[in-house]
């Protein structure tokens, strides 16, 4: 092979190649990796420094930070992949604070053996998405285990936004009389990724709505409408979410069926698959819930912006010692929405 020159490393072979022991040991494989493939796609200023920690600018305002991490199964799914998702999941869960998403810090835990080629399409997806959201991944850290310890690639992001002085959105803040909005179509996402697993086929492609939601957000608040509180249905969706904000405000909700959004191939395979779509996730769709005098002025905001156009009132907050949901159904009749018991889609974020 004739001699090969102290300190060269051949580059990665992002086609044939795959993660070993090396590439989380510290040494040169680590650097290599670092800069060929993560720095590379998701380089910017504070990335760039190289440091232990990334030094930024300060902000005005009061600091919101949130953490997620992500162990979506399968890696790659109709609409998005974890690299999207966990850009998305954290941007999202601190813009529904009412702040405006600053920096994002990622870290990679990489199964030994994962293909690089994967893992290259994994980082530049995520690229895309920050630069889409507008919030760069300004520090990172990335480990590797043995094969068989780990499932491939798991992410946690962390989140660090700014929320303006005198705006505060919680779910301790609905009242009696307050209405409840949805940003689109629910379930998509946990459906989606429910039958990629399980290599279904619909007459109708069923997509992820992975998405981050800052930029609505934003024109959302700028109507000055009393937003009382804002929230993504992720993992148990819509009733799980409801259910925590009634707890939270001590109050019940009133849900109306007819009113609800759920696309009718997501409907369909849901009856097949034994799912209630009220119960599936969404990585791309939001909760506000709003004084009754705002919500006109709030839902023509949503519906000029892309990522709400299909928003709807769905029902109403009402005095309820009990803190219920419920559901006037399309029958005329009422039942209970309850918290999920147990988990009907694992691994869906």
């Amino acid at each position: 092979m004739g001699e090969v020159k102290r300190g060269y490393v051949r580059p990665l072979d992002l086609k044939q190649g795959r993660v070993d022991l090396t590439h989380g040991s510290g040494g040169r494989s680590m650097v290599q990796l670092i800069s060929e493939l993560f720095t590379k796609h998701l380089g910017n200023e504070y990335l760039g420094q190289g440091n232990d920690g990334a030094i930024l600018p300060a902000a005005s305002g009061r600091l919101v930070m949130s953490t997620d991490c992500h162990v979506v199964s399968p890696l790659f799914f109709p609409g998005g992949d974890i690299g999207s998702l966990s850009v998305h999941g954290t941007v999202n869960d601190v813009a529904v604070m009412g702040a405006t998403p600053l920096y994002l810090a990622a870290g990679f835990i990489l199964e030994e053996g994962f293909p690089l080629a994967d893992l290259a399409r994994i980082v530049e997806s995520m690229a895309r998405a920050a630069r889409d959201a507008g919030v760069p991944v300004v520090t990172g850290d990335t480990k590797v285990v043995e094969r068989g310890k780990g499932d491939g690639v798991f992410i946690t992001t962390t989140g660090v936004g700014v929320l303006p002085e005198g705006l505060e959105l919680g779910g301790s803040r609905a009242r009696p009389g307050d209405v409840v909005i949805v940003s689109g179509s629910l379930g998509d996402h946990g459906v989606a990724i429910m039958s990629k697993r399980e290599n279904l086929s619909f007459d109708a492609p069923i997509e992820s709505d992975s998405a981050a939601l800052n930029g609505l957000i934003t024109a959302m608040l700028a109507t000055g409408a009393d937003l009382r509180c804002l929230r993504d249905p992720t993992r148990g969706g819509l009733a799980a979410t409801l259910n925590e904000i009634a707890g939270q405000s001590g109050v019940g909700m009133m849900l109306h069926e007819k009113a609800i959004p759920v696309k009718q191939v997501v409907a369909a395979a849901c009856e097949f698959l034994g799912l209630d779509p009220l119960y599936v996730a969404n990585e791309g769709k939001l909760i506000a819930i709003c004084a009754a005098a705002d919500a006109d002025r709030l839902l023509a905001a949503m519906r000029a912006h892309p990522q709400g156009r299909d928003a709807v009132q769905i029902g109403n907050v009402i005095a309820d010692e009990h803190h219920f949901v419920q559901l006037t159904t399309a029958f005329g009749g009422k039942r209970i929405v309850d918290w999920l018991a147990g988990d009907q889609l694992p691994r869906i974020c």
